[in-house]
């Protein structure tokens, strides 16, 4: 089985997780105080930006094709390779759904 380094980037924190499990199971055995909620890729609590390498997240529903290259949802993310994430960093998706329902008050 093999195992890869995934650092947060800032914290210090550094963890190792295998192929088989995802970064926040492998997060929370270690400690580490990952932020999540639903657990099934949906709620995009757990988002973290790949600061460099790369992960697997097929089942990570919550992202675009394109957001899933720069941000792994944790609760899904499986390492490919060693990782580099910064926690707290969310897709500009979730950023557009925050503020979409503020466009039309601030025209008011």
């Amino acid at each position: 089985m093999t195992e890869h380094t995934v650092e947060f980037v800032g914290t210090g924190e550094t963890i190792e997780v295998s192929e088989t499990e995802t970064i926040l199971t492998a997060a929370i055995r270690e400690g580490v105080a990952q932020e999540y909620s639903c657990r099934v890729g949906m709620c995009l609590a757990c988002s973290a930006e790949i600061v460099d390498g790369d992960v697997t997240q097929p089942a990570a529903r919550g992202l675009t094709d394109e957001e899933a290259e720069d941000y792994a949802l944790t609760c899904m993310a499986r390492p490919e390779s060693d990782l580099e994430l910064e926690r707290g960093k969310y897709p500009p998706s979730i950023e557009t759904d925050a503020t979409a329902g503020n466009t039309a008050a601030a025209d008011d």
